[in-house]
């Protein structure tokens, strides 16, 4: 009698260490299949390095990968419709990570059920459409003669985080953050020049969610509008939509789009800590007579901090105003590689000088890049020569990133 034939084993077993970026915050599997997914790849495909699936195929999970496997999205450009349905667990979520420059370009992307810890890292979501054409005549936030739309939008989903995602220039909306995703965080997303322009105002935010059950985390994250009348962050809804357990902490916002938290329905178990705004406005509180909010150590220059409507109020450690010179270093909870900066120079001064210590060790090599543009060159690279490192300013604001070899 003939042995039966084995199915074909897709993807390969993992032999190396951890990923280097990877902080200790990561869950990992050290026996993880590594799974390979190209612009040029095929569903039929092994999901080898040599044998790559493509976008679609992969993250609608028709190869069944299991808990811990590991995805590497090859870069290139991506085109066509991307739902992204993978299921891991909380101890071994499905790691999808795109090295080098992986644009969904013209596309946007899904997340709905069944997906569960998924951690989506490094993608960019973009449009090719300039914004000069981004325009229509219609009113409101549904116009039909706009080319396209774009961006993330997150449906579904438990336990999953968005790492490092840049999403810029979609015709929508940024990102769509929805109460049907549970217990998930977007942390170090750089969301910058998306929406559009109407006869009315401007249209489509950074972040746009909603939040009933679970606790949904805003951090680390970069974010401007081109248009006056979009938001950064805008969690908003009518009397029937849920805006309850949100953190939102360690976030950049600049220069237009109010920062709003609240609605038509009361907000409750609302914390909004060590933000840092320029320009922007915060408004906790909108329409309903909300329950608690904890509101500490946020700096809001050039705008106001507005806390309306609530019953139990902690307001402490805000700074409403401009510092004179300050610097402030968010190093990733999960790229030990990566960390954020904004900069406030409000005594005009040639230089800012930014405490690095907790993050960089002398002797470190690093790279220094604006926020809106992480893949082109450094302004600057350079080796750690102690505490601290100074950043040159021709403004009265500015925010970056660092990445250190």
């Amino acid at each position: 009698m003939k042995a039966p034939i084995l199915p074909l084993l897709l993807c390969s077993i993992a032999l190396a260490d951890r990923p280097a970026f990877f902080s200790e915050r990561v869950p990992y599997s050290a026996g993880a299949r590594e799974c390979y997914i190209a612009p040029d790849g095929k569903a039929e495909n092994s999901g080898t390095k040599d044998a790559p699936w493509d976008l679609a195929s992969a993250l609608a999970n028709a190869h069944k990968n299991a808990p811990g496997d590991i995805l590497y999205v090859l870069p290139g450009t991506y085109t066509g419709k991307f739902d992204l349905k993978l299921i891991g667990s909380d101890k071994a979520p499905v790691h999808v990570i795109a090295v080098g420059r992986a644009t969904v370009l013209d596309s946007g992307l899904t997340v709905n059920p069944p997906a569960d810890y998924v951690w989506l890292w490094n993608l960019e979501i973009a449009s090719s459409i300039p914004i000069e054409k981004r325009e229509t005549k219609q009113t409101g936030s549904q116009p039909s003669d706009l080319p396209g739309k774009g961006g993330l939008d997150v449906y579904g989903g438990s336990g999953c985080k968005y790492i490092n995602l840049v999403i810029h220039d979609n015709v929508g909306g940024g990102v769509g953050f929805w109460a049907g995703a549970t217990d998930s965080e977007f942390h170090g997303c750089i969301i910058y020049n998306n929406g559009w322009r109407g006869p009315d105002r401007g249209h489509g935010h950074c972040i746009y969610t909603q939040n009933k059950d679970g606790t949904k985390t805003i951090s680390n994250c970069i974010m401007s509008v081109p248009f006056n009348g979009s938001y950064t962050m805008h969690a908003y809804g009518s009397k029937a939509a849920y805006l309850d357990n949100f953190t939102v902490e360690d976030n950049i916002a600049f220069g237009k789009g109010p920062f709003l938290i609240g609605g038509g329905r009361p907000s409750h178990n609302i914390i909004v800590r060590r933000n840092y705004l320029h320009g922007v406005g915060m408004m906790l509180g909108y329409g309903a007579q909300n329950e608690d909010v904890d509101v500490r150590d946020n700096i809001v220059a050039d705008g106001r901090i507005e806390l309306n409507k609530w019953n139990k109020v902690v307001d402490e450690g805000n700074l409403r105003g401009m510092p004179a010179a300050k610097a402030i270093l968010i190093p990733s909870k999960y790229d030990a590689t990566r960390a954020h900066v904004a900069v406030y120079n409000g005594a005009g001064a040639a230089k800012v000088s930014l405490d690095v210590s907790s993050w960089l060790r002398p002797g470190d090599v690093f790279k220094r890049f604006p926020a809106m543009d992480v893949f082109g060159q450094p302004v600057l690279s350079d080796r750690c020569q102690g505490r601290t490192i100074d950043i040159p300013m021709t403004a009265s604001f500015a925010a970056f990133v660092l990445v250190k070899s």
